[in-house]
């Protein structure tokens, strides 16, 4: 038996003309106004000497993951993510997204070492949470930093993010942040309060970032002065 053929409809000029409205032919298609979207074209390639500040969100309506008994289940799946090609050097942890400040071989090393530490986490946190599905909703935004200043400027950002998101008063002068890597860092202009059994606990762990190697990371940014705790994040 013969297969039937779609019957082709010929187009009035009205009917083909371009209409008002979001792009594209059709009438609503074209990508929605006003949708944060990260851009799927190809990343330029950066240069390894440095660092980049990548910023990962997770899908709308999952719960937060900046909990305790969840974070040691990410800082655990940092540590398997480091590799020679790879480094987490600090991160932070917030309800609905996480930044990273990594140095990467190359961009095709940067995205693999995203992509499997995204696995990693989302196996980890299901599990945790008994869902099943997405964890990560787009795709990263990475940004290079080129100067000592930006990187200052970043490590201050992620480090005491959370501050950035919060009354200035909510946090005593020394405090610092259980979701970061604040415990690790060592560009404190004082030493990391352990005043509690909570903060003795965690510095005490294995830390789940690498040493710095780019000069930017271990050497430039120092030229700027030391963090201190009570800075506030721009």
């Amino acid at each position: 038996m013969a297969r039937g053929h779609k019957k082709h409809v010929q187009l009035s000029l009205d009917r083909a003309r371009k209409l008002e409205g979001r792009g594209g032919w059709r009438p609503g298609s074209g990508r929605p106004k006003g949708r944060k979207t990260v851009s799927h074209d190809k990343r330029a390639e950066s240069p390894a000497r440095y660092p980049q500040h990548v910023t990962m969100r997770i899908v709308e309506g999952a719960e937060s993951i900046a909990r305790d008994f969840l974070m040691k289940k990410i800082r655990a799946a940092m540590r398997e993510s480091q590799k020679v090609t790879f480094r987490i050097a600090e991160f932070n942890v917030l309800s609905n997204h996480l930044h990273l400040v990594i140095e990467a071989a190359s961009q095709s090393a940067l995205s693999r070492g995203i992509q499997g530490f995204a696995v990693r986490v989302a196996r980890r946190v299901n599990r945790a949470l008994k869902r099943t599905g997405k964890l990560f909703a787009t795709r990263y935004h990475a940004r290079a930093l080129t100067t000592p200043r930006e990187v200052r400027n970043v490590l201050r950002y992620v480090l005491l993010n959370r501050k950035h998101h919060a009354s200035a008063t909510r946090f005593g002068k020394y405090w610092w942040d259980p979701c970061s890597s604040a415990a690790w860092f060592t560009g404190w202009s004082t030493r990391v309060s352990t005043d509690t059994e909570w903060k003795r606990e965690l510095v005490a762990e294995p830390p789940p970032t690498v040493p710095a190697k780019t000069w930017l990371l271990t050497t430039g940014w120092r030229k700027h002065g030391a963090l201190r705790f009570d800075e506030a994040p721009a």
